[in-house]
Order: C-alpha cells, then sequence, then structure tokens
C-alpha cells in the first residue's frame, strides 16, 4: 500500500481530489465506484468546486456506489442515494441515468445484488474505487465476521456500525438493520483504490490495516492483497 500522511482534514479531500481529477484527465469515461459517510463528503466538495471551474467534466463518467441500507427508500433523506444526490449528483454535469446506487426498496434483494454484480461487469469494472473505514474496520458494509462475501450481497449491520451511523437518524431505532453492499472480492477486482482516514476514532483500524497480515475481523486487512492501493490519512490517525 502506498500510504500519504497529510496535516488535516482538509488536505486528504483535496489530496483525495488529485487523484480522481487525475483519472478523469485521462480518462473521461471512467467508472468510479463511490462511498458516502462523512470521510468524503469534503473531497466531494473539492470535486464540485473543480467541475464548476471546467478544471474537469463528469459528462461522460460512470459510477457505482458501495452499498445502501436496507430497507430504505431512496427519497429517505438517510439514504445513500439522496447523500450522493445532495452530497454531488446535484451539482456536477453528470447523466443521473449513469449513476448507480444499490435499491434499498428491491423485493428480491439476492436478484438486486446479482443484477448489481452484472451491471458493474457490463461496464468493464471500476476504474478507481473510493473506500472509507470504520472504526471497527470495516469497508462497505463488510462487517468483521469469522467470513466475508466476495460479491455484492444483503448483510446485518454490527452494533458498532448501527450506533456509529445513529448520529445521523433521528434515533438508534430509525436505523436500519441490513444493508445491501459490495463483497470484498468486487472492491478488490476495482483497478485502483483510495481509502480515506481522518481522526482519532479510526486510528486502530488504520493500524490494523497496515500491518501487513490479513484478519477477517478487521475486513480493510484484505486490502493489503491489492496492487494499487493509496491510502490517505491525517497526522491524528496514524
Amino acid at each position: 500500500m502506498n500510504v500519504l500522511v497529510v496535516k488535516d482534514y482538509e488536505a486528504m479531500s483535496r489530496k483525495g481530489a488529485d487523484i480522481i481529477s487525475a483519472l478523469l484527465t485521462l480518462n473521461g469515461k471512467a467508472v468510479l465506484g463511490l462511498a458516502t459517510g462523512s470521510t468524503p463528503v469534503g473531497m466531494y466538495k473539492e470535486l464540485v468546486k473543480r467541475n464548476k471551474e471546467g478544471v474537469i467534466s463528469f459528462k461522460d463518467v460512470t459510477t457505482v456506489n458501495l452499498d445502501e441500507y436496507y430497507p430504505i427508500s431512496p427519497e429517505n433523506n438517510q439514504s445513500y442515494r439522496y447523500f450522493m444526490n445532495q452530497n454531488l449528483f446535484n451539482d456536477i454535469d453528470i447523466d443521473k441515468t449513469r449513476t448507480h446506487v444499490l435499491n434499498g426498496l428491491s423485493s428480491d434483494p439476492d436478484k438486486e445484488c446479482k443484477d448489481y454484480e452484472d451491471m458493474i461487469e457490463s461496464l468493464g469494472g471500476i476504474d478507481l474505487q473510493v473506500l472509507g473505514i470504520g472504526r471497527n474496520g470495516h469497508i462497505g458494509f463488510n462487517e468483521p465476521g469469522d467470513f466475508l462475501y466476495p460479491m455484492t450481497h444483503k448483510t446485518s449491520l454490527t452494533e458498532s456500525t448501527i450506533e456509529a451511523n445513529s448520529r445521523f437518524f433521528a434515533s438508534i431505532d430509525d436505523v436500519p438493520r441490513y444493508s445491501l453492499t459490495m463483497g470484498i472480492g468486487t472492491i478488490l477486482n476495482a483497478r485502483k483504490i483510495i481509502v480515506l482516514a481522518s481522526g482519532k476514532d479510526k486510528k486502530e483500524a488504520v493500524k490494523k490495516m497496515l500491518s501487513n497480515t490479513i484478519d477477517t475481523k478487521c475486513p480493510a486487512t484484505l486490502l493489503s492483497l491489492h496492487k494499487d492501493v493509496t491510502v490517505i490519512v491525517t497526522e491524528d490517525c496514524i
């Protein structure tokens, strides 16, 4: 892994935007794998700024998101579709029909996950996947466990993840108990991966991720199997 230690959240956001901007300059038809949560918001704001300034364009870009709560409506202001619209898609020159987020209201979640895998394959795979890292080492909603799923699947959320995400909901009881998420294999199939990490609360997870060991109790450790991973961390996280 290539580890870049930067001063603070703003520097992390700019560096992530630099990497994505460089890709779009080389390949205006890139397929981007995107993440949600508070960590990438600053990077998305920087990408919006550069798009409005004419530095980069998303006109021919396709996006696929890591995950979505289940069950949840895309109109729910806590859904990841809503998040992406508010934090990126509404403010850039992207064709929204080319922005893909798992359907949190699917009546057949297993088929939804299979169709999502097929869709990614039909696009030729993901050129660059953006990841955050959970305090327990999860990536996407691949939670710590005795085993991990390789492909997109429905999964239960751990209590620690439900607690961490409850700050976005009116109460912890409103947090969905399941999600649909890309699997570890889906993530590792991306041609390039960037991991964003900021804050003291992520320090232990980052330490494990960079330990050169593989442990399903810390899913992020499996990123060491990939040949092109850039980890961008703030000084207080390392």
